[in-house]
């Protein structure tokens, strides 16, 4: 009797042990939630902060510090706004700023083609100001990242793929580049050249 009773002790917490044991399966749906939240985070661009010149026809010339995040209309706005001359029809106030990036809003009248090249960073096209347009043959990468969907890393494969295969030989060669594709061209054609 004792060892039946021993025998069924042991095999008791043989029972036991194996009813501890639960494997659980995630819906799913979490799994896609889960993935989803991941690829948002690693998506997000961080934010930064860059130092931004005003100049020209601004209450307050000078330089500010801003975000990555920030756009040209936030610069200005730090700058005391317009004043009344200023020439505004160039600018694309929904740009986002860069570190380094130098404003110039020019007054009414003022001839652009005489304004030193790259400080027209925020033109909206080149009718109105062909001297802003970037020239991928030659453009750094801080001169490229003010393009309309060019960060860090397209600017970088710009400058790779140029270094490795040579000069552009026109604008359309851009979509050779790794990333580049017909869209995010169609978005860059009237702010780029290549000399």
């Amino acid at each position: 009797m004792v060892c039946i009773g021993i025998l069924y002790f042991i095999l008791q917490q043989n029972d036991s042990s194996g009813e501890t044991l639960e494997i659980t399966t995630i819906p799913q749906e979490q799994i896609e939630q889960l993935n989803s939240e991941v690829t948002k985070e690693v998506e997000e661009p961080t934010n930064s902060p860059v130092m931004v010149d005003v100049k020209g026809a601004v209450h307050f010339p000078g330089v500010y510090e801003l975000t990555t995040e920030d756009r040209v209309i936030d610069a200005i706005q730090l700058a005391g706004g317009y004043i009344e001359e200023a020439d505004t029809k160039m600018i694309n106030h929904a740009q986002k700023l860069v570190d380094e990036m130098v404003l110039y809003i020019p007054k009414k009248g003022e001839d652009v083609e005489t304004i030193p090249n790259g400080q027209v960073a925020v033109a909206t096209n080149n009718q109105h100001a062909t001297s802003s347009l970037i020239d991928i043959n030659s453009a750094d990468e801080s001169q490229l990242t003010t393009l309309p969907g060019i960060g860090p890393s397209k600017a970088q494969a710009i400058i790779s793929y140029r270094e490795e295969s040579g000069a552009f030989k026109s604008i359309e060669d851009l979509k050779k580049v790794t990333g580049i594709g017909d869209k995010t061209f169609e978005r860059l054609r009237e702010f780029i050249e290549a000399k």
